[in-house]
This record gives C-alpha cells, sequence and structure tokens, in this order.
C-alpha cells in the first residue's frame, strides 16, 4: 500500500491507491439503475451507462442517487482520470420520470430541495464527458450539460419540453442552456418545448463534437484516455479555472487562473512535464 501526502490549505490530502480500488469494486454490485465499469486500454476511464430501457433512460431519483455514488467511487479511484456518461442508441435520457415527480407538492419539493443531490454530476473534479445519442430531453439535456464535454450521436435530439407539462427546467436546464448557446436559441426552446437536432447544437456551441451512432462510445473513451493520460491534478485545476468562466468577471476569472498557473509550479507534474518537453520525450506524470 503506497500513501502519498501533501499540505494544502492545512489539509492533509491522502490517496491510497489500494483503498480507491476497494471502493470501486465494493461500489460496482450496488447498482440497479446503472452499469458501472472502467473502460480504456489502461482502464483510466470511468464509464456509467443509463439502464432504464423500458423508460427510455428517465431519470429517477433512484438513478440519480446511484450516479452520485458511482461518481463518489471514480473520483476516489487513483486510477481513473476522466468519466464517461452515456444511455442507449435510442435514449440518452428521454427526461426526469414524471411519474415519480406528478404527486409531489410544493412543501415536499422545497423542504426536501428536490433535485439538489442531481448537481453531483458538475461538482466531480474529474473532467466528465457525455456520450449522447437518441433523446437527451428536459432532465436528460440537463444531465449532458452537467457535463464538462458532450459528444452526440448524429441523430441525438436535444431539448427542455418542461413547458409543454405547465413546468419550467429545475436542474440548471434555463442557466447551463442559455450560458452554452446564448439568450436567443436558449428562450425559444424554454418557451416552445422545441428540439434541435445534433449539427444545429453544435452549430451553437451546446455539443463540440457529433459522430455516428456506433462510433460515439468509443470516441468518448478515446477523449476520455487523452485526457487520463495527463496529470490528474493539474487537469483538476484547469477545469476549475475553465468553470471559473461561467462565475466571475474577466478580470476575477484572470486573477484566478494567474493563481492557478502559479501553483501548478508547486507540483512534480508541472517540472516532469516541461523537462520532458526540453528533452524531448513523453512525460510521465505522478500526479502530485
Amino acid at each position: 500500500m503506497k500513501f502519498y501526502s501533501n499540505c494544502t490549505a492545512g489539509h492533509y490530502t491522502i490517496m491510497c491507491k489500494s483503498f480507491s480500488a476497494t471502493l470501486y469494486n465494493l461500489s460496482c454490485g450496488q447498482y440497479e439503475y446503472i452499469v458501472v465499469e472502467k473502460r480504456g486500454e489502461n482502464k483510466n476511464v470511468g464509464f456509467i451507462q443509463l439502464n432504464r430501457p423500458k423508460a427510455l433512460n428517465a431519470l429517477c431519483d433512484g438513478l440519480m442517487t446511484e450516479m452520485g455514488k458511482a461518481l463518489d467511487a471514480f473520483e476516489a479511484d487513483g486510477d481513473v482520470g476522466a468519466i464517461v456518461i452515456t444511455g442507449s442508441e435510442r435514449a440518452f435520457a428521454a427526461g426526469a420520470d414524471i411519474k415519480e415527480m406528478q404527486n409531489r407538492t410544493f412543501q415536499e419539493n422545497y423542504s426536501g430541495n428536490f433535485l439538489a443531490h442531481w448537481n453531483r454530476v458538475s461538482t466531480v473534479r474529474k473532467p466528465v464527458i457525455a456520450a449522447v445519442n437518441g433523446f437527451a430531453l428536459g432532465g436528460g439535456c440537463e444531465l449532458a450539460m452537467m457535463c464538462d464535454i458532450i459528444y452526440a450521436g448524429e441523430k441525438a435530439q436535444f431539448g427542455q419540453p418542461e413547458i409543454l407539462l405547465g413546468t419550467i427546467p429545475g436542474a440548471g436546464g434555463t442557466q447551463r442552456l442559455t450560458r452554452a448557446v446564448g439568450k436567443s436559441l436558449a428562450m425559444e426552446l424554454v418557451l416552445t418545448g422545441d428540439r434541435i437536432g445534433a449539427q444545429e447544437a453544435k452549430q451553437s456551441g451546446l455539443v463540440s463534437k457529433v459522430f455516428p451512432a456506433d462510433q460515439l462510445v468509443s470516441e468518448a473513451i478515446k477523449c476520455g484516455e487523452k485526457i487520463a493520460s495527463n496529470s490528474k491534478l493539474i487537469s483538476a485545476m484547469a477545469k476549475e479555472a475553465v468553470n471559473a468562466a461561467f462565475e466571475l468577471t474577466l478580470a476575477e476569472g484572470n486573477r484566478l487562473e494567474k493563481r492557478l498557473f502559479h501553483a501548478t509550479f508547486a507540483t512534480d507534474d508541472r517540472k516532469e512535464g516541461m523537462t520532458a518537453f526540453v528533452e524531448k520525450r513523453k512525460a510521465s506524470f505522478q500526479d502530485k
């Protein structure tokens, strides 16, 4: 058992590969609504597949609770450098489970802060890639937007049709969609319930790449492997800096970026990366 420790803001961070592997293995058999694996040549990409085919992967509370557990396990796994979330070719997730929500009251929702734990996807420190085939509607579109990168199959469809049910998006749809595609298109989708296809989603900035449906997951895994080959520590810093762009002014964001850039000079991986470049060899990062 090998431990690495470093002191950050007075707290000790301990990485234990044996423990994280045990945590992952214990978690694997506990899922009813998702399939959880490690993919890639080096098994360094966490893989979560939504598995409610009869319900077109509708997001019930149980599924999102399991998602949180799987993400926690991958977050603790020192071998995993990126995570891919996908559904089926027919549906990434066709929305939230309306039958589950139909009879809920305002009091229940407000006192229990309904949907709050769904946000776990967006707080993972490791990069998360959504591989979207088929429908990504309502909560499904919101789930995809919680991820850091969205890859889409050619027949993918995105939308926020909550208005047609007499409600509005409740898991970030009005906020993340507007940041991704701008006010006009976001307003149109939210107010009409209309959908857009994969190519329009790419042109609007919601999706980064579009692939044939049968190649989508493998391409997402390849992206995950590429990310996982870099320093996991530096990747987390880079993700923090990019996400800050949506929260801070330009001046504040630049200050944060500069401080995180300076912080990389306290890491062994920054030294190794620059040394490898000068010596014209491939860097060997140790995530510290």
